[in-house]
């Protein structure tokens, strides 16, 4: 197969390509690397002003490592697969204590790195360094299935093997930071979901365009019916207006994160406070309910609205439990669904 023409995508990157994008001004290592884990699986119009914020609070490693994990997770609120923030974290420490604080330039070191995967390590060190590595993000895996004409989906291990092998030898020897950059430019820009053939200055070659039917590529998923799972949530008020947060175990979704209590839809909610939060339920009526959807299923979430008065002193034991105030929020992690029941709750008095 003959490689993807690299000259003249970068013809088409100096005119058209986003040249302004917030860690390009300027680019470091760190900055490349905090965008990148922003960038897997979310559009560079939602990350921008998560990582503006999160460079004002964490404008280099140390300060990032030195911080708390409920401050990291507090900042990524919103942004989703909160796994790449508790990863960030860790490699911001591993880097501190193994690297002196210095981001390693070496491909394999930032591969050992937590969250880090051979494409994502490619786009690091291609754009902060002018390495020369090949990347196969979602961008590209589309762009080279459309001109290659790969049919086959990109999640299968022989198809993803072939696009790399296409990856590495469209790759040119000069101009790294720039190719990277374009390539992702023509797949995010021009080359999505619904291609905008006529502006892409591959058209010519394209295979897919040739066949006339470059939305075929790449081969979609297999579809599978998402299932459907329900939680009740509890909306916990004690006499100050504070309201119940538990954080969720380190691992799992949304781990490390603080979120409602949660009481099994067929149990009484009056027995479960009671028995597991060690608190007398009153004034308890029904409240907001939403669908959160994660990638591989949806989640229902009906809430209870109540008020509480302790059975006991003090909070019982298991896991990390605050009383929280949601009109003066502190630095603490949460969910997009909990943050939203939060905000949209009716004032009422401390």
């Amino acid at each position: 197969m003959t490689p993807l023409n690299s000259d003249r995508l970068l013809a088409w990157f100096d005119q058209h390509g986003r040249h302004d994008l917030p860690w390009q001004q300027p680019r470091s290592l760190y900055r490349v690397w905090i965008s990148e884990i922003m960038l897997q699986q979310t559009q560079a119009s939602t990350v921008i002003p998560y990582f503006k914020r999160f460079m004002q609070r964490f404008p280099d490693i140390r300060s990032l490592a030195d911080a708390s994990q409920d401050e990291v997770l507090h900042l990524w609120t919103g942004l989703g697969y909160y796994a790449r923030a508790r990863n960030l974290h860790k490699a911001a420490q591993q880097i501190r204590d193994q690297h002196q604080g210095r981001f390693p330039e070496d491909f394999d070191a930032v591969l050992a790195l937590p969250g880090i995967g051979r494409s994502t390590a490619g786009a690091i060190l291609a754009q902060a360094l002018d390495q020369r590595h090949a990347i196969l993000d979602g961008n590209v895996k589309r762009v080279l299935s459309r001109y290659h004409a790969i049919a086959g989906w990109p999640g299968t291990r022989a198809v993803e093997n072939q696009l790399w092998k296409l990856a590495e030898a469209a790759t040119p020897q000069q101009r790294l930071a720039d190719y990277t950059q374009a390539i992702m430019d023509l797949g995010a820009t021009i080359c999505g979901r619904k291609p905008d053939c006529a502006e892409c200055p591959l058209m010519e070659s394209c295979q897919a365009c040739g066949e006339g039917d470059p939305r075929a590529y790449p081969t979609p998923r297999p579809r599978k019916t998402l299932p459907v799972r329900e939680t009740r949530m509890l909306i916990l008020r004690n006499s100050k207006g504070q309201l119940l947060l538990e954080q969720r175990p380190p691992a799992g979704i949304w781990g490390g994160l603080w979120t409602l209590p949660e009481c099994p839809v067929e149990l009484d909610p009056a027995e479960f406070c009671q028995t597991n939060l060690g608190l007398e339920l009153y004034e308890a009526e029904a409240g907001p309910c939403l669908r959160h959807t994660f990638s591989h299923f949806h989640l229902d979430i009906t809430t209870l609205l109540a008020r509480v008065s302790p059975v006991n002193q003090a909070i019982m034991e298991g896991r990390p439990q605050v009383w929280y105030n949601s009109r003066r929020p502190d630095v603490r992690g949460l969910p997009a669904p909990v943050k939203t029941l939060l905000e949209g709750l009716d004032d009422q008095p401390e």
